[in-house]
């Protein structure tokens, strides 16, 4: 019995981090694309 609720807790706990670290990922990226566009239209106008 207790080992079925150690094991829950941890794949929630394994789920819940892994869908903190999808959200950063995606985060991420969505800043370094950002950075991205700014710095082609930074170049371009020179």
């Amino acid at each position: 019995m207790a080992d079925n609720y150690l094991e829950r807790q941890m794949q929630d706990y394994e789920a819940r981090r892994a869908a903190i670290e999808k959200k950063k990922s995606e985060h991420r990226k969505k800043l370094m694309d950002a950075y991205r566009k700014r710095l082609a239209e930074q170049q371009k106008n020179k």
